[in-house]
């Protein structure tokens, strides 16, 4: 049975409250939970006390029985101090620039250098 340490939603329509639980990872999300082991109000000021409240003793207990958490909760966790920091995954390349793109632009630099270059030796010669 693989154990996540994940957020369980509640609240009304646009006012949620979560509740973070220890799960089967084959439960639903808002579905059957071994242990409540806090609360999350992402309603309330990132400063607030009662953002996020957790049972650390049993956070703890868990991590050291082989639960892992979900990447918020490991965020939240983090911020409490109860384990390190998630790895920031990497960047997709949808962001970058396609192949021929990549291509002129690198032509275009090239191009600059070698008027950069060709100038500075003209300078050279004037002088």
């Amino acid at each position: 049975m693989s154990l996540k340490i994940r957020l369980s939603r509640g609240g009304a329509k646009r006012r949620p409250v979560y509740r973070i639980v220890v799960a089967d990872s084959r439960m639903p999300r808002d579905g059957r939970f071994i242990e409540k082991l806090g609360t999350y109000n992402p309603m309330l000021a990132n400063d607030h006390e009662e953002r996020v409240r957790l049972k650390e003793e049993r956070v703890s207990h868990w991590l050291a029985n082989g639960a892992r958490p979900t990447d918020r909760v490991a965020r939240l966790l983090a911020a409490k101090g109860l384990m390190a920091a998630p790895a920031i995954p990497e960047q997709t390349k949808k962001n970058q620039l396609k192949a021929k793109a990549q291509e002129r632009l690198r032509e275009a630099e090239e191009r600059a250098k070698a008027a950069a270059e060709a100038a500075a030796e003209g300078a050279e010669a004037a002088s």
